[in-house]
């Protein structure tokens, strides 16, 4: 077997540079309209060209990241592939909160809107319920939704997604130092700036931006690696605002007070415990994950009362693990398996 030829680095600035003029990276180009709209956020259909799976499947992306991580482009995107599959999906798109929406709850956000996009897809997926998979803190939006209001949801995936904020690493000791004063921010700004956000995801790994510009010019004659990267970093640094009274809730209740495990945590008056959920449920949790460990992740499982329940381990990142190409081979079958298993009847319409 012939090896490789290592490049170099005037190679990787040359590849750079023809890359340079096509611009950003293209994303979320999978076809799709809008089901619903309202305030800033919109509800996604995508709508496969032969529809082999009855149940339709909604995603719910975090508050504070763009829903097309989700679909990256070709090759690179979740939704495309369930999509070639025969699924329909449906995607939250939360927009961009403006000033106005510093009042907006957890309630408002996690409860009647969550709760409008499920009973869309529900009624426009044509079985009556609908797959929930919940990415990042849209794990936790999704988790805590149904456990209070499990009507119209035929199961959970809970990707990557805190649930015991006990174990939820660095970030959980920051939020709850003395120092850390979540009303001095909140009317200060009134939405929680994504880049103050973006700021202590980034001190969680100070040499991450160093590391990737050694990787890039490694591999920037990879053309494959450079499309992937690109989308990747344009996601990353397209970030959105939190809303204020959202994260007040997020901060106070769930990694200062743990209420999704204690207890003590409501949706729209409705109390949220675990033990309510009995639908099937599906915890993905990555080793390599810094933002989510383990640790905060898993407990989901050990928790519902579903007696379909299933946990599983990976190795990779927060990221990487789910958009990446080696996704395709790894993460997205196993998700399909679960949902494919779980199939539905359509219901008259």
């Amino acid at each position: 077997m012939t090896a490789t030829p290592k490049k170099s680095p005037l190679d990787s600035l040359a590849a750079l540079l023809r890359r340079a003029p096509k611009g950003p990276a293209v994303v979320g180009v999978t076809p799709h309209t809008v089901a619903w709209s309202e305030n800033k956020w919109r509800l996604l259909r995508f709508t496969p060209t032969v529809k082999r799976h009855a149940r339709p499947i909604l995603f719910v992306p975090s508050l504070i990241n763009r829903w097309y991580v989700l679909d990256l482009g070709p090759g690179r995107s979740l939704i495309e592939w369930l999509v070639a599959q025969g699924h329909e999906v449906f995607c939250i798109d939360w927009g961009t909160p403006g000033a106005e929406d510093r009042y907006l709850t957890w309630d408002d956000i996690g409860g009647r809107y969550l709760g409008r996009a499920v009973r869309v897809a529900s009624r426009l997926g044509g079985t009556g319920d609908v797959h929930v998979l919940g990415y990042c803190l849209g794990g936790t939006l999704a988790t805590a939704y149904v456990a209070a209001f499990p009507e119209h949801v035929a199961s959970l995936l809970a990707l990557a997604a805190p649930i015991d904020f006990d174990q939820a690493g660095i970030m959980a000791l920051w939020t709850r130092t003395p120092a850390f004063d979540v009303g001095a921010i909140v009317d200060a700004f009134g939405n929680v700036p994504w880049q103050l956000m973006q700021a202590s995801f980034q001190m969680l790994k100070p040499t991450m931006a160093a590391s990737k510009v050694v990787g890039v010019l490694d591999r920037a004659w990879d053309d494959e690696f450079l499309e992937s990267f690109l989308a990747t970093e344009r996601w990353g640094g397209d970030n959105v605002s939190f809303p204020g009274a959202t994260y007040t809730r997020y901060i106070e209740a769930l990694y200062r007070g743990n209420q999704l495990v204690r207890g003590g945590f409501s949706v729209c008056g409705r109390p949220v415990d675990l033990a309510a959920i009995r639908c099937p449920v599906m915890a993905v949790a990555f080793e390599d994950d810094h933002i989510v460990p383990i640790a905060s992740a898993a407990p989901l499982i050990e928790r519902v009362a579903s007696r379909d329940k299933y946990l599983l381990g990976m190795r990779g990142g927060h990221v990487g693990a789910v958009v990446s190409r080696k996704a395709a081979d790894r993460l997205w079958p196993s998700l399909a398996k679960f949902w494919a298993e779980r199939p539905g009847t359509p219901t008259a319409s």
